[in-house]
């Protein structure tokens, strides 16, 4: 989603029990294009990944899990204003759960992910009509 007019740019759905790590680079992949910098949570930390976007020119703000002391510094450094600007995500999330409602009727994947693209489109359209 894009933190500045919080529209949905990008839905990814997944059958199977692939850790954030693994679909984080599939995701920033398919965006590399659009994207200026990815925030993420501590589930998205790979060196692999963050060599994957600085090579894309895209600015990594994913938070170090703490294995070492070094960690500790890496977080402190961090932006912490565009860091933050990832919790617009949970808006997003929150408002689409009050007013399309949280459950997913569909029983198959195809439908499931069809189902969710058009809460997004709704979602989307809806916030075009309300701010333009």
């Amino acid at each position: 989603m894009d933190v500045e007019t919080l529209y949905i740019t990008d839905i990814h759905s997944t059958t199977s029990k692939k850790h954030d790590a693994k679909i984080g680079p599939q995701v920033a992949r398919r965006n590399a294009g659009d994207l200026r910098s990815l925030a993420a949570d501590r589930g998205y930390d790979s060196k692999a990944f963050r060599d994957e976007l600085r090579e894309n020119g895209v600015r990594p703000l994913i938070k170090h899990r703490i294995m070492n002391p070094l960690d500790h510094a890496h977080n402190t450094r961090m932006d912490g204003d565009r860091y933050h600007q990832r919790s617009m995500s949970e808006t997003v999330f929150s408002s689409i759960k009050r007013t399309l409602g949280a459950a997913v009727r569909a029983r198959s994947w195809w439908l499931e992910f069809h189902e969710m693209l058009l809460k997004a489109t709704v979602y989307n359209l809806r916030r075009s009509v309300r701010y333009p």
